[in-house]
């Protein structure tokens, strides 16, 4: 199951570069139920220039999902070698191919239509074909390289070829149909009606092109028509957890079945489902009911996104409207090329969650699966109160800038300068706690004016450069580094959160070169290291063959991420709770 939904999910970055602007009675959106609990679509045609940087960014990350790909084959082989083979096949037809040729090569059209969406939890992809023909010889090389001819079968006349796995009781089907090409996940055993709506030969009664939840979602999210995705937990979590669903009945099925193998325990008693489960799952969904998500600024030159979680009414309430107090969290230009703060106002935190553990203890989720649940939530009331003592109680947030950060030499210390500030209701408490427990801090005098005050050189040695502190009102920071005791009075000085802001982040593109050229420098010592270790024993030439492959991999993953770091001028995040729920947004921008 995992490989054919990372297969499905390679497919359709491929295409969902263009869209429809018209009412089509076979575009892929007409295929889609209303109430499907899951769908992903283009609404709107992208322009070539944009399109083209697109597909020049998605080239760099080919290498790394190829390798990804044969991982994932190798981790799958010992439970389906056959499917495992499947996947290797997959990916030998994108290895040292650009998007646009393995496209050209599969006669996928990166103009056309595309949607994902699902059949109850059965996921379907349908995209339109600039040649069906060419589609029909990719499926002929992807079985070249698999060793063996896919199974053929068909109904009412249309063919589709199909790949069961035992494992996880699913079958794969690739068909055309028309001049699209259709690829869906359904159970082993899939009753013909599923069959037909997954091809497309019986419509659904409402349509989600019908319907235009996703054109109404972009409009009111502000998302551009380019990609729109909308996840509706109140369907999908009762669904599952009725055990009514095809796919996830087939799929528990196949779980059960390698389960009563190993232990004996006798596949009717696991699949007995609690009829309390689906009213939990639907409890459950009412605090989450939606995740959707959709581009909102897509050019050469920048890529924005949005997801929107909507929220419980208590939860938003409970949010929305909260300002925190850390200085830096509500800045609109970055001050350095790294920057994170978090709110994390612990007093309405902790009231909050001990609101929701009393719920919890209240009225229990009954759905064995969910006993964990229950578990966590009586573990987090005394937690909570725990929290109330200072000086943790007192925390309002926390941010952290780098002006300069670079990889040690060998197994070196990364060299660094920056700035940690600490939002509290009481500084000075924390600074005396602090004192109590380092003496070398005693001496230190501050007051809540923000003028930084140099550490003792015993503890600024500690850094192997120049240190200090500064107390604000509300606020108590450390700067480390040349220069950084004029920073962090600007930097105790720096705008607070705007109500219901709960995080932002940026990050320039230089700076994240230097952390995956950090990474690999980690990677490869730690590569080293085992190699070292292994040559104690003898290792086996199929061990020698799996960690060359596994070192292969690791390097095409870094040269790829090196590759698109180099494209990226920076990266900037955002995260906020309004009257719907938490809004976070992301912005690439390119050089």
């Amino acid at each position: 199951m995992r490989f054919t939904k990372r297969t499905l999910a390679l497919a359709f970055a491929g295409v969902l570069l263009a869209a429809c602007g018209h009412k089509d009675k076979d575009a892929p959106l007409a295929f889609a139920p209303a109430d499907t609990p899951y769908a992903v679509a283009n609404l709107e045609v992208l322009d070539e220039d944009t399109r083209n940087a697109l597909l020049a960014q998605a080239d760099t990350q080919l290498p790394a999902q190829v390798a990804q790909l044969r991982a994932t084959a190798d981790e799958l082989a010992a439970k389906d070698a056959d499917s495992a083979n499947l996947l290797r096949a997959f990916a030998t037809e994108l290895d040292g191919k650009t998007i646009q040729t393995f496209a050209q090569n599969a006669g996928l059209d990166l103009k056309g239509h595309s949607a994902l969406y699902g059949l109850g939890l059965a996921p379907v992809l349908r995209f339109e074909l600039a040649d069906p023909n060419a589609f029909q010889a990719f499926i002929g090389r992807l079985e070249t390289a698999y060793g063996k001819k896919l199974e053929v079968a068909s109904i009412d006349k249309q063919s589709y070829r199909r790949h069961v796995s035992v494992a996880s009781g699913t079958q794969l089907i690739l068909a055309v149909v028309g001049r699209q090409a259709v690829a869906a996940i359904l159970p082993a055993d899939a009753a013909q009606p599923l069959l037909r709506q997954a091809l497309g030969l019986d419509r659904p009664a409402r349509s989600l092109q019908d319907d235009g939840r996703l054109a109404d979602l972009a409009k009111a999210k502000g998302y551009a028509k380019w990609a729109v995705g909308e996840l509706d937990l109140s369907r999908a979590l009762p669904l599952a957890a009725s055990g009514k669903d095809p796919l996830f009945g087939a799929m528990f099925k196949a779980r059960a079945q390698a389960e009563s193998a190993q232990t004996g325990e006798p596949v009717a008693n696991q699949l007995q489902i609690p009829p309390g489960c689906q009213a939990d799952a639907a409890r459950i969904a009412a605090r989450v009911p939606q995740i959707s998500f959709g581009y909102t600024r897509l050019d050469a030159k920048h890529q924005d996104l949005r997801w929107d979680v909507a929220l419980a009414g208590d939860i938003v309430q409970a949010f929305s409207g909260m300002k925190v107090d850390l200085p830096g969290l509500g800045a609109t230009e970055p001050a350095s090329p790294f920057e994170f703060f978090l709110g994390l106002p612990v007093a309405q935190m902790r009231t909050f969650w001990t609101a929701q553990a009393d719920a919890v203890a209240a009225k229990p989720f009954t759905c064995p699966a969910l006993a964990e649940i229950n578990d966590s939530f009586a573990k987090l009331g005394p937690a909570m109160q725990k929290a109330a003592i200072p000086p943790f109680g007192d925390l309002l947030g926390v941010g952290l800038s780098l002006d300069r950060f670079a990889p040690g030499a060998g197994n070196a210390m990364p060299q660094f300068s920056g700035r940690l500030v600490l939002g509290t209701s009481n500084p000075a408490g924390l600074l005396a706690m602090g004192q109590m427990m380092t003496p070398a801090l005693a001496q230190l005098k501050l007051g809540p004016d923000g003028k930084p005050a140099a550490l003792p050189p015993t503890l600024a040695g500690m850094f192997g450069q120049p240190a200090w502190m500064a107390m604000a009102a509300r606020s108590l920071g450390l700067g480390i580094g040349q220069g950084e005791d004029a920073r962090l009075a600007e930097a105790l000085k720096a705008p607070a959160g705007e109500p219901g802001q709960l995080l932002r982040m940026h990050l320039s593109g230089p700076m994240y070169l230097d952390w995956i050229n950090l990474m690999q420098q980690k990677a490869d010592s730690l590569a080293s290291a085992a190699a070292a270790l292994s040559k104690e024993g003898e290792p086996a030439p199929a061990d020698q063959a799996d960690k060359a492959a596994g070192a292969a991999r690791s390097k095409a993953q870094f040269d790829a991420m090196r590759a698109q770091a180099a494209r990226v001028e920076a990266m900037d995040a955002e995260a906020h709770v309004d009257s719907s729920g938490l809004v976070i947004t992301s912005r690439t921008t390119l050089k």
